[in-house]
């Protein structure tokens, strides 16, 4: 009997699930289908979409923030402008990359489109557009580098302070990043 009644709510609820919209919804008339609008201008303009998440939560901070905190932070202005130099070339170089995954996920979504894809042409596809989306996150990943390496570790400390991840500096087994410079 329990079984029945069990059987009956899912019938029940089955047009309840048919009738819900997609996630995707709209998506269907893009050119591109695997990538929002937001997604492709956050490629083309090279933003960080959380891909240096490992470097900015260990006490790595991001030339954005830097920017933005410059004051709080005290950073000289030869500071200041090695790290507005060093954003607009991680921006630049991570958008030539953006450019590309969306050219690759553009010819993809052809492929399906048209039905000419075939799983030796999708692994080929898949790996490159992966290749790709790597080399955006080592590019972001390494600006943290750099710019950890142009602050003391009183600016790192402040930074970290500020952004409201204090326990996500380094505290012990070696030097804060960028110590060794700018003190």
């Amino acid at each position: 009997m329990r079984s029945a009644a069990i059987a009956f709510a899912l019938f029940l609820a089955v047009p309840a699930w048919a009738n819900a919209p997609s996630p995707y919804a709209g998506r269907t008339d893009s050119p591109i289908r695997a990538l929002s609008a937001e997604q492709q201008a956050d490629l083309l303009a090279g933003r960080g979409m959380g891909l240096a998440l490992a470097a900015e939560l260990n006490g790595w901070p991001g030339p954005a923030h830097v920017i933005e905190l410059a004051g709080a932070m005290q950073l000289t202005p030869t500071q200041l402008a090695a790290t507005q130099r060093l954003m607009a070339e991680m921006q630049v170089a991570a958008g030539d990359l953006g450019a590309r995954v969306i050219e690759e996920e553009r010819a993809l979504d052809t492929a399906f489109r048209d039905r000419s894809v075939t799983p030796t042409d999708l692994s080929v596809r898949t790996a490159r557009i992966a290749a790709l989306q790597g080399e955006i996150r080592d590019v972001h990943l390494r600006t943290h580098l750099a710019q950890a390496a142009l602050l003391n570790a009183e600016q790192i400390a402040a930074y970290a302070h500020l952004r409201g991840h204090a326990g996500g500096t380094p505290q012990h087994g070696g030097p804060m990043p960028g110590s060794h410079r700018h003190q």
